[in-house]
């Protein structure tokens, strides 16, 4: 008996063994279930918050996307929002013509039609057509046209040949007129984009873009008198004849200047009147027919090259040289000098001797387009101004009162 119970003793005991093996695996497997859950629980928690955070991320950019819809920035793409600027903007510009008369040997008058762009802009509650002054001048039976082919007669309200700018009123009804706003061109930098409508070759509702390649340059036209039209910007917008008047833009469809000029047989070399001479002018071209405040120092010169220095003899390379003073003028009675004897510079004639104009109230002068801009932006007639100049090496400090330029015939 005890032989045989001593015999039964393993046999349980290995079936407790087994039994707990069993368990114990069991229970592992659970264990390891319940771990590998867990883990993937939190793997997938895990992707949630990431994906939580990615639609964050866009609903930040649809909201940026709809910032920048309501508050009209276009930019150019497969979005075709440019056709959306366009579409806002192409009611407001006009084409102009208007007819110039002239006469034979026999004094029998002949006349040629002349034309160009405009655009509309409400001046405090009044609808008016800002054009260049060009486009008008001398001319008679002015009519602007919209692009739905409406055409009024337009009389000249004010105009300035000295900033190429002139003021139309129409007889076009207050429905017809859709005023494009304006800015000032003071905010502007170089590579910024534009965008210029107009009626190049008649053509009415072209566009075309480009950038800002120069600010603050300067032009001479005819009607000028000789005198520099100041703080011209400069493009790379493609225009032609009959572009002139029309409205330059921004990516806002904001009116930052008026296309003026090109230059012949360029490529990519355009000219605009800037904004802020605009909206500084604008009230008195209405009101008085006229602009009357355009700064001069009374004097002629040229800029000052590395050429010229060196044939007077001076360290400076840049500033703006005097070749000669109006007798009677701001400069003559600030005591400025001019030019004294000719010599030829790069197979140029240049008047040299005169002071070099290297700055005005501390702001440096490099020239003609610093000089003019100046002017124009920061001074009115009668203000009293610290030209610095050098003379015979020297440099020095004037006071100078400024003139009125004559008046633009």
């Amino acid at each position: 008996m005890e032989s045989s119970q001593a015999d039964r003793a393993p046999r349980f005991s290995t079936a407790l063994l087994v039994m707990i093996i069993a368990v114990s695996l069991t229970a592992g497997g659970l264990l390891g279930c319940l771990i590998t859950g867990s883990a993937i629980s939190a793997n997938f928690n895990d992707l949630q918050g990431q994906l939580l955070t990615l639609q964050g991320q866009l609903d930040a950019l649809q909201s940026g996307q709809n910032i920048a819809t309501q508050s009209n920035t276009y930019v150019a793409g497969e979005n075709g929002s440019l056709a959306q600027l366009y579409a806002k903007v192409k009611d407001s510009v006009v084409v102009i013509q208007g007819l110039t008369v002239q006469y034979d040997v026999f004094r029998r008058p002949y006349y040629s039609e002349v034309q160009g762009s405009g655009f509309i802009y409400n001046f405090n509650g009044q609808m008016v057509t800002i054009t260049n002054y060009h486009v008008v001048q001398n001319t008679i039976n002015i009519t602007v046209t919209f692009i739905n082919g409406n055409g009024y007669a337009a009389t000249l309200l004010g105009s300035d040949p000295y900033a190429d700018l002139a003021v139309l009123s129409t007889e076009a009804p207050q429905s017809e007129c859709k005023p494009l706003e304006m800015v000032s061109s003071s905010t502007l930098s170089v590579g910024d984009a534009l965008i210029a409508v107009g009626g190049p070759y008649g053509l009415a509702g072209t566009m075309t873009t480009g950038i800002v390649s120069a600010l603050g340059r300067t032009i001479t036209e005819d009607m000028s008198g000789g005198y520099p039209i100041a703080n011209v910007i400069q493009m790379s917008v493609p225009i032609n004849p009959g572009n002139s008047g029309g409205p330059l833009l921004n990516y806002q469809g904001q009116v930052v200047g008026i296309t003026t000029a090109i230059v012949s047989e360029s490529q990519g070399v355009g000219f605009a009147i800037p904004s802020s001479t605009v909206l500084r002018e604008i009230e008195s071209l209405v009101t008085t027919g006229s602009y009357d405040k355009h700064p001069t120092i009374g004097a002629s010169g040229t800029d000052m090259t590395y050429g010229i220095a060196k044939a007077m003899g001076v360290d400076v390379t840049y500033g703006w040289l005097i070749a000669q003073v109006t007798t009677g003028g701001p400069a003559a009675s600030a005591g400025l000098h001019g030019g004294t004897r000719q010599v030829t510079v790069g197979g140029q004639s240049v008047v040299v001797g005169g002071d070099i104009i290297i700055a005005i109230n501390g702001a440096r002068i490099r020239g003609i387009d610093d000089l003019s801009s100046y002017l124009e932006e920061n001074t009115l007639p009668g203000q009293t101004i610290t030209v610095t100049i050098v003379r015979d090496g020297a440099t020095m400090n004037v006071s100078l009162k400024l003139g009125t330029r004559p008046a633009a015939t």
